[in-house]
């Protein structure tokens, strides 16, 4: 089965464009860049933004499921990281990842690869969700899916509200599992959220 895409193509990064920018950015918030701690700075914060917007690609692989095993299948706390898209700060946590299956079962390390790839972009977090939660529904056709995000936002704790510790929770339910209060249930409660932790 064609895997369906995670994320638009992406054009190779102009490492000398975006060192320049980096460079001008800084030195037009005033920040010195003739010091030993600076000299690579813009160097530097070009190769990381490259590394956190660039997706490592993934093939999918999803197995028919002969012996018709239905109950749920949940990754739980898969740490992710990504990009606020208002201010391009980042934005990190976990996810728990799950789906009741149909036909088809997914190699258990691409519910992980599935969410870091997603994340690879300027995000919402609200958007990441959905979107992790959509593709697993296209690639798989389950009973249902579920998604939930529980993330720091360094635009939320390191600047204007400096909500420092707060977090995050967002959700994203598909089929059985959106229309099924026990089986939402369940899939909440072996996230550890039902009991308030993470």
């Amino acid at each position: 089965m064609l895997a369906p895409a995670l994320t638009a193509p992406v054009a190779a990064p102009d490492m000398v464009a975006a060192e320049a920018a980096a460079r001008g950015f800084l030195a037009a918030l005033g920040v010195p860049l003739d010091t030993e701690e600076t000299g690579r700075t813009a160097a530097r914060m070009a190769a990381a933004y490259t590394e956190l917007l660039t997706p490592q690609p993934f093939e999918p692989t999803d197995f028919d499921n002969p012996a018709g095993y239905g109950e749920l299948v949940l990754a739980r706390g898969v740490p992710f990281r990504s990009v606020c898209a208002h201010h391009l700060m980042p934005f990190h946590g976990i996810a728990h990842v799950g789906y009741l299956p149909g036909e088809r079962l997914l190699g258990l390390s691409k519910l992980a690869r599935a969410v870091s790839a997603c994340a690879a972009a300027p995000q919402m977090q609200e958007r990441l969700t959905g979107q992790v939660a959509d593709w697993l529904v296209q690639l798989l056709v389950p009973q249902g899916a579920g998604v939930v995000l529980v993330a720091e936002h360094g635009c939320m704790t390191l600047r204007g509200a400096c909500a420092v510790g707060a977090s995050v929770v967002t959700m994203a339910m598909r089929g059985r599992l959106k229309a099924d209060p026990a089986a939402r249930a369940e899939f909440v409660s072996l996230t550890g959220l039902a009991g308030g932790t993470r």
